[in-house]
């Protein structure tokens, strides 16, 4: 994609978002608006009728003999999901288990479109799934994986990570190549084709479900109602306080369902290029220039205040955004120009920034993990569902 082409799709993209989030009031965004919520209307509709395709067994799953465990959310993107992911798969381990994550590979470099033409003229099988880890160690870059595969096989040895948008292919492979017992579905919930015998669903408590909108009008993927499918509730981004009416929204289409509420607590700032950490107190009263390519970039943001830092610059780009050396040269003229005494990123998008590169004040990126505030009987409950079946059985979906 040219230069001009990806700033022109990257402006598209910004002010598409801003439109959803009511950021613009004008009256091209309310045209603009109007279209999105026709289409809107055609997602749902084709949405729904997949899900009662698969209902009916008009469409069929596809079981693999071992047991699944999906982990997803109703709505794109700022959930804090793989944390949740990440925490999951190392209690399985810890219990155990021999774990697979399955993901797609969110913007992960795919093979070009002439390979899967060849495959098909041809009926040559396809290959087999990309291997992130092999559980002994990386063998694939961000790039090539995604940014999410690339962090949990980084951050999870001993734990098999495999990128395909065939999930019934990496699932078979993982089983057959690995011997895995159990695989975790990341970001699993509207994959169909290979059903879940537990699905933990994701739901932000700063923004549950958006503007209640389905895509493109809203960032709903399915409508709200179901939450019914859902065997367990993470609420996550919780401040620890109880939010009712959320609660009882939940419960109203999952009645009785367990709700295990969580926080992404911050536990140190790693720096790029060596092994030195700093605890969070190195951030009080210090100038720093913060920049991240995620969904929510206020949450980030917000970290850094509570932790006493001095926010003089901030960037923020998209989501999953590839940085250019321009971009790294930018930050560096504006950290100089601000006073920034260090720059801070997020631990996602420091997997997409060279280690080797030169920066003229210090770069660290804050690490982040999930810490269960509420209902955490019911997370060691769900685990124990998982590795300890009664007599021998296999877990059910609620």
């Amino acid at each position: 994609m040219s230069s001009w082409l990806k700033k022109k799709s990257n402006a598209l993209e910004v002010y598409t978002i801003d439109v959803i989030l009511g950021r613009r009031a004008d009256t091209g965004a309310a045209i603009y608006g109007a279209f999105l919520q026709l289409l809107s209307y055609l997602f749902s509709g084709i949405a729904q009728l997949r899900f009662w395709l698969y209902r009916h067994r008009i469409l069929h799953d596809q079981p693999l003999g071992c047991l699944v465990v999906v982990v997803g959310n109703l709505t794109v993107g700022g959930t804090g999901k793989t944390p949740v992911v990440e925490k999951f798969a190392r209690a399985l381990q810890e219990r155990g288990r021999k774990v697979a994550i399955l993901s797609r590979g969110y913007k992960s470099k795919a093979p070009p479109v002439w390979k899967k033409w060849w495959w098909a003229l041809t009926h040559a099988a396809e290959p087999p799934p990309r291997i992130v880890s092999d559980g002994k160690q990386v063998l694939l870059d961000s790039e090539q994986a995604g940014d999410e595969p690339y962090m949990l096989a980084r951050n999870l040895p001993g734990v098999i990570v495999l990128v395909d948008k065939n999930r019934v292919k990496s699932g078979a492979y993982a089983i057959r190549k690995f011997g895995c017992d159990t695989l975790v579905l990341d970001d699993g919930f509207q994959y169909l084709p290979l059903k879940g015998q537990l699905n933990l669903l994701l739901v932000d408590k700063t923004n549950p479900f958006g503007n209640g909108h389905l895509l493109p009008r809203g960032i709903l993927r399915e409508p709200i109602k179901h939450l019914r499918r859902a065997s367990y509730v993470f609420l996550t981004k919780s401040n620890g306080e109880r939010d009712a009416e959320l609660e009882a929204t939940i419960q109203k289409f999952n009645p009785g369902v367990d709700i295990i509420e969580c926080a992404h607590q911050p536990q140190y700032l790693q720096r790029f290029g060596g092994d030195e950490r700093q605890p969070l107190s190195f951030l009080k009263g210090r100038r720093v220039l913060a920049f991240c390519g995620i969904a929510t970039p206020e949450s980030f943001e917000k970290f850094l205040r509570d932790l006493g830092a001095v926010i003089v610059a901030r960037e923020r780009y998209l989501d999953h955004y590839r940085y250019a050396e321009e971009d790294f040269v930018e930050l560096s003229a504006l950290a100089q120009k601000e006073g920034a005494e260090c720059l801070v990123t997020t631990e996602k998008d420091a997997v997409r920034i060279p280690h080797d590169r030169a920066w003229g004040v210090p770069l660290y990126y804050l690490r982040l993990e999930i810490d269960i505030l509420r209902g955490a009987s019911d997370f060691d409950e769900a685990v124990g569902r998982i590795c300890f079946p009664q007599n021998g059985s296999r877990p059910s979906v609620n």
